[in-house]
């Protein structure tokens, strides 16, 4: 091998160097490269400094709100070295003006996706500022606004990268119309829903945590009214995704909005019950629910204990009657006292409860025979004898 070879061999060494990928210098690329992962690694450090400052001076202040902008901005403070170090790699190279374009495109969009991202994450805790207007808008209202400002922030960086990068979003919204028409009417349950869901809201037919009733339908505790379902917690526990069209079309029963919980019996008493034994047990039964402090009283709304009518095994004694808690349990709590206190009171009284009886009489065919009518009775939960 002569020197000459090695000369040449050296030539195509210091050219393949220079011109390295796509006419950048290889000692350049190796450098951007080394300058990305330096601020790569230096995420961590810069987080660190930059939130533990943040930290300090919301500390000063009352408000939580502030602390949940910190805690929500934390991630998108973590891209800024990523987006600062390509920034820096591109700028350290020399690169074509096709090149050079890619990569102002390039930095342009990873600022736009670092500040959208803060927007959208920080849409969370600013939605607590709508919780001031909770005395015009609902809850689920809100919800509902915070959810479309999130969309919008989102779209809204979609739209500005693709501008960044020459792609006309008009143009390509209006060659989506057609195709828009075509998914409408395919998807006219879904607007249904959702305009369903919008007037279920604004009539304030309920909201999370009511308990609520749909006969046929469902019967539970609101969790969430989106945008297309509602979901239903029943009692067992079990989610039920409802759309939002049954619940506007159909009638809802909403008991957690009750001013009082009702109780409505007929207590049948004997036939043999005397005309003072009658009055005795309603008059202890109303003077127990005037005398107790769990049931609202007759002025405030309709209460009454009265002797109803005769039924076929049984004189009847209505009873008509709120409670002043709303609350199922404690409802079933204090009815269960009254079904108790009405016992001893019947016993007192020293008559009992009717139930079902029915009455057979044989006659003799033929014969001349003298029969005493049969009573035969049964319990109310048996079937009828044919």
């Amino acid at each position: 091998m002569s020197m000459s070879d090695l000369e040449e061999f050296w030539i195509l060494v210091v050219e393949v160097w220079q011109n390295g990928f796509l006419g950048i210098d290889i000692g350049q690329i190796i450098i951007a490269i080394s300058i990305f992962m330096v601020l790569l690694l230096a995420r961590n450090m810069f987080t660190r400094i930059v939130l533990n400052r943040l930290e300090k001076l919301v500390s000063r202040t009352e408000t939580d709100l502030d602390d949940s902008l910190v805690d929500a901005l934390r991630n998108p403070i973590r891209f800024i070295p990523v987006a600062l170090g390509v920034f820096l790699a591109t700028s350290y190279l020399s690169l074509g003006p096709a090149s050079q374009e890619f990569a102002t495109n390039l930095n342009r969009s990873l600022i736009a996706f670092t500040i959208f991202w803060a927007l959208y994450r920080i849409s969370d805790p600013l939605s607590v500022i709508l919780m001031n207007a909770a005395h015009v808008l609902t809850s689920s209202m809100i919800q509902w606004l915070a959810k479309a400002i999130k969309v919008a922030f989102a779209l809204l960086g979609a739209a500005t990268i693709l501008e960044v990068w020459g792609i006309e979003v008009g143009a390509v919204i209006a060659g989506l119309g057609l195709f828009g028409v075509a998914v409408a009417l395919g998807a006219q349950d879904l607007f249904k829903n959702l305009i369903a869901g919008l007037f279920v809201i604004g009539e304030r037919r309920f909201h999370p945590g009511d308990w609520i009733l749909v006969k046929g339908i469902v019967e539970g505790t609101v969790e969430e009214i989106g945008f297309r379902t509602t979901t239903v917690r029943r009692f067992d526990k079990a989610p039920v995704y409802v759309p939002n069209a049954e619940l506007s079309d159909n009638a809802v029963t909403n008991f957690s909005r009750m001013t009082y919980r009702r109780i409505k019996w007929v207590i049948g008493l004997e036939y043999g019950s005397t005309a003072e034994q009658l009055n005795t047990v309603r008059n202890a039964i109303e003077s127990y629910i005037r005398d107790n402090d769990d049931y609202v009283q007759p002025s405030e709304t309709a209460t009454f204990v009265r002797i109803d009518r005769f039924s076929d095994s049984s004189i009847d004694i209505m009873l008509y009657c709120f409670t002043k808690t709303t609350s199922w349990l404690d409802w079933l709590a204090i009815k269960e006292q009254l079904l108790l206190e009405i016992k001893q009171i019947v016993e007192d009284a020293g008559t009992g409860f009717a139930f079902p009886s029915r009455s057979l009489y044989l006659e003799a065919i033929g014969e001349e025979l003298e029969v005493a009518p049969l009573h035969l009775t049964r319990p109310a939960n048996q079937e009828k004898s044919t």
